[in-house]
């Protein structure tokens, strides 16, 4: 970067936090962002409080109140970033990501602090623990949303809520829970997913799936290797006998004579009907050390609700070339036909929330805070996505990039021109009929391959 382009980014934030005026209601609040954006975006080792003040001249004081006392609506910030998104970044393949994040922290006031395991420090530690929606589109990657993960003792200890000024009407969610309120607060705010995607941390619960499923929601998770379903279609009875010594058994209701409810890790190892697809080579990525290759094979997968058997939906199985023994499940509701690709490149998109984690703690201090109120965590986990907002687009901008690559299939199937690869091994797709009987159908073997996001941090343009 030359020094004419660094000298219109002033110019440039200027302008993009003017969007934000309406949040606040004196000047000087909205004075204060500046001072709070302009101090994550600077060079500063440490983007805590103290040091952004110093570097502009203010008594540190200024930007605590700025966090915990100025009356300025921090909802109305996040709803206009998503706003800013949703019309200025909307993409055929936009993909949803639920993640989490740890912060270690020492003592116990930081709201929702208590030891737990924390994936940044990989370990159980003193830290606190926050769930985020993550958007990807094409090259461009950004957070939507962020709260405070409320653990039991925190939620049964109201007390020490008060004292962390927690809302009464807050209280222990599971992360799954959480990550449904973030949703539809985007989606009220335009935002459209095409995909959605997580860990097998919330997609365990099959409460969280037939939630989306209900939303119409598309989406392909993670599930872990002990969920249950089945690969064939149990049979229900609908009708009751008209004579018979049992009268008080509820209809509809599975046969007596179906096969168990598996593990998908069991089915993997034993079911023929898994076992006879041929794996399907697909390239993923490319990394630092090379392309990223997996084998993947898909099946019909019945999941169990209200105990009968769901419409069918997609059970895929990856696994890594370069470790065997590396094995992935995931779970989709996508539409028969949809090509696998499609499917495997929502389902390792998640490296773009973790980018973007990577990125606000390294670059914009998002771990950095030393607040011990709830309000002041909240407004800061929205400033540092305003402060990242503005680097992914000056990023995306200046790279002078297409926002929508070619020759990426949509959910539907439908192809757009651009490179092509052709995957090893026969291309089969296994589809389910109306009865749950399961037949084999062929899709094409030239497979576009995947235009990939650009990989590097979005601060280093900027």
């Amino acid at each position: 970067m030359d020094a004419k382009r660094i000298q219109q980014l002033r110019p440039l934030l200027d302008k993009y936090l003017l969007q934000f005026n309406e949040c606040f209601a004196r000047s000087e609040s909205a004075e204060r962002l500046h001072n709070y954006v302009s101090g994550q975006l600077s060079d500063l080792p440490r983007k805590s409080i103290e040091p952004m003040a110093d570097a502009a001249n203010l008594p540190p004081r200024n930007l605590q109140q700025f966090l915990s006392l100025h009356h300025w609506d921090e909802g109305q910030m996040r709803d206009i970033l998503q706003q800013i998104v949703a019309r200025e970044h909307a993409h055929r393949l936009s993909v949803g990501i639920l993640d989490e994040t740890g912060f270690s922290k020492k003592g116990v006031k930081t709201p929702g602090v208590q030891r737990q395991w924390c994936g940044r420090a990989g370990k159980t530690d003193n830290c606190t623990i926050t769930v985020h929606l993550g958007y990807a589109a094409g090259d461009f990657h950004c957070l939507l949303d962020g709260e405070l993960f409320l653990p039991e003792s925190w939620s049964s200890d109201r007390a020490r809520c008060d004292q962390a000024g927690i809302p009464d009407t807050m209280a222990h969610r599971p992360k799954w829970r959480i990550g449904l309120e973030l949703i539809e607060r985007a989606v009220a705010n335009g935002i459209r997913f095409e995909w959605m995607t997580c860990d097998e941390g919330y997609s365990q619960s099959p409460e969280f799936l037939f939630a989306l499923d209900d939303r119409g929601q598309r989406y392909v998770v993670e599930i872990p290797k002990i969920f249950h379903g089945w690969l064939v279609k149990p049979s229900v009875l609908t009708k009751r006998r008209r004579f018979g010594p049992r009268t008080d058994r509820k209809f509809p209701r599975l046969k007596v004579k179906n096969p168990p409810l598996s593990t998908v890790e069991n089915l993997l190892s034993y079911s023929p009907v898994l076992r006879e697809i041929p794996w399907e080579k697909f390239h993923i990525k490319d990394t630092t050390k090379g392309a990223m290759v997996w084998q993947a094979k898909a099946v019909p997968f019945y999941l169990r609700r209200d105990e009968l058997p769901t419409w069918p939906h997609w059970l895929i199985v990856a696994r890594n070339i370069d470790d065997p023994d590396e094995v992935k499940y995931f779970l989709s509701n996508a539409p028969d036909g949809t090509p696998l690709e499609v499917l495997l490149h929502v389902a390792f998109s998640r490296w773009h929330v973790e980018r973007c984690f990577e990125d606000e703690k390294s670059e914009l201090g998002l771990g950095h805070f030393e607040v011990r109120n709830y309000r002041s965590l909240k407004r800061h986990l929205i400033l540092t996505a305003v402060s990242h907002l503005f680097l992914a687009k000056v990023h995306q901008d200046w790279r002078g990039e297409k926002t929508r690559p070619d020759g990426v299939p949509t959910s539907h199937g439908q192809f757009r021109s651009g490179p092509i690869v052709v995957a090893d091994g026969p291309s089969t797709r296994t589809s389910a009929d109306s009865r749950g009987a399961n037949h084999h159908g062929t899709t094409t073997t030239i497979r576009p391959r995947f235009t990939q996001p650009y990989q590097n941090t979005t601060t280093a343009a900027a």
